[in-house]
């Protein structure tokens, strides 16, 4: 039977982030900023398995209490993202068959319904696909003195988020070469294949963690969805 695994590389340290701790275990609510992005992936009953990747050598992780049953913890991190998925789906050995949904340990404001989604879109995609934002924005290229180049077209572009969902045996060996440079999401290696995921609408407070500010604006949408709930 074809299962669905959550996938959640989170062995950086954030480094833009200017924090001693990383920012996967920085407080948000009473709790790591890791620990709500579990969370959502956890409790969506068509994902079976949630694994989060960490460094070998994570110091914080076991710091926290995760009372998550669908939790597994595979302490395989690698230099890069790319090499921490790829290191977790070699530890994972799952069947050829089964969807992997890859998704940023700091996206912690993923929606049930966004992620429920990119689940039910995808369906049996033959090739899957990710979340993503079409861009509203007026794009500026920027030149070596921080000067507008040139306003670049808008229409067709969109900004990628995660979950990214694909089976295992073709998200394995599109990782093959991890240490690519080419390869900065689960989307660009499936592309360097020559295959071409599909886009599914995702929502803006599906944002990335990034800079210090980032994190008061992800606590206030935690909170109204808690006090809404």
């Amino acid at each position: 039977m074809t299962r669905r695994i959550a996938l959640v590389p989170a062995a950086g340290h954030g480094s833009r982030f200017g924090s001693a701790t990383p920012k996967q275990y920085l407080d948000i609510g009473g709790q790591p900023l890791l620990a709500h992005t579990l969370a959502v992936l956890a409790a969506n009953p068509d994902i079976d398995l949630v694994a989060v990747v960490i460094s070998p050598g994570d110091e914080w992780f076991a710091g926290f209490d995760w009372p998550l049953p669908k939790l597994r913890v595979l302490r395989v991190g690698g230099a890069s993202r790319a090499e921490s998925v790829a290191n977790g789906l070699a530890a994972l050995a799952p069947a050829a068959d089964d969807w992997v949904l890859v998704h940023d340990a700091a996206r912690c404001c993923l929606s049930p319904q966004a992620l429920a989604r990119l689940i039910a879109e995808i369906g049996d995609d033959a090739v899957g696909g990710i979340l993503a934002q079409p861009v509203a924005d007026t794009v500026k290229q920027g030149d070596a003195s921080a000067r507008i180049a040139a306003t670049v077209p808008r229409d067709g572009l969109w900004l990628a988020q995660t979950p990214q969902m694909f089976r295992a045996g073709l998200l394995a060996s599109a990782l093959a070469d991890a240490a690519n440079p080419g390869i900065t999401d689960e989307a660009s290696a499936i592309e360097l294949l020559g295959h071409a995921p599909r886009l599914v609408v995702g929502e803006a407070q599906n944002f990335k963690v990034t800079w210090p500010g980032d994190l008061a604006l992800a606590g206030a949408i935690l909170a109204a969805r808690k006090d809404q709930a």
